[in-house]
């Protein structure tokens, strides 16, 4: 009887989320209509984990195994279908559901207290399995984005390397062009002449 109650009230949620989701949509479906990895910026991620993670989707697809990445770092991330806020195996069908009209692939959602995983029309038993244990770290959700899709792969007789990304470089600091200290160097010499005419005009008193 639990278990109908459960199913229920996930069918209720998802429902509620697709209406509201056709009004206004949820941010992940429109970015991975086009690409596999959705990284918010409220995400936190160092640019060295969300390019290790965009690389390890590239080399899964190279490899046979394609799939697509959403990570959800707050309700803002969801647009219009809070109501699945922490619910990331419900916002993986969801998710799936709403992008099977041109990819109906793997997919993985990552939030911080969980990992979800949908295949369109089969089931995930295995890759459910794969992804117990799979540690959150605070405001690491792009790392264990890579570790989800690692676990998944290697479930299915993938096994996919870490890729190594160049280190993203900080940019160096821009000098100040000589334009800007000519103009700087005529506003004070404007400054001194006006002052110079005005001792002229009004002297100075003893």
């Amino acid at each position: 009887m639990s278990r109908l109650r459960v199913a229920a009230c996930a069918v209720l949620v998802l429902a509620l989320a697709a209406g509201s989701a056709r009004a206004d949509g949820d941010p992940a479906s429109d970015v991975l209509y086009a690409q596999s990895v959705f990284v918010p910026a409220d995400a936190g991620a160092a640019p060295g984990d969300a390019a290790r993670l965009a690389a390890l989707v590239r080399e899964a697809r190279r490899a046979g195994y394609p799939v697509k990445v959403a990570i959800v770092a707050s309700t803002y991330d969801l647009g219009s279908v809070t109501a699945l806020w922490r619910k990331p195996q419900l916002y993986a069908r969801f998710l799936g559901l709403e992008l099977s009209l041109l990819y109906r692939g793997r997919l993985v959602t990552v939030m911080p207290d969980g990992i979800g995983v949908y295949h369109h029309g089969r089931p995930v038993t295995r890759e459910e399995a794969a992804l117990r244990g799979v540690a959150i770290g605070r405001g690491d959700l792009a790392a264990a984005a890579v570790t989800a899709v690692r676990r998944i792969a290697a479930a299915d007789g993938h096994e996919l390397a870490v890729p190594t990304v160049a280190p993203v470089a900080a940019a160096p600091p821009r000098a100040t062009p000589p334009a800007v200290w000519s103009a700087f160097g005529i506003g004070l010499l404007l400054v001194a002449l006006a002052w110079a005419v005005s001792l002229r005009v009004r002297p100075l008193r003893a």
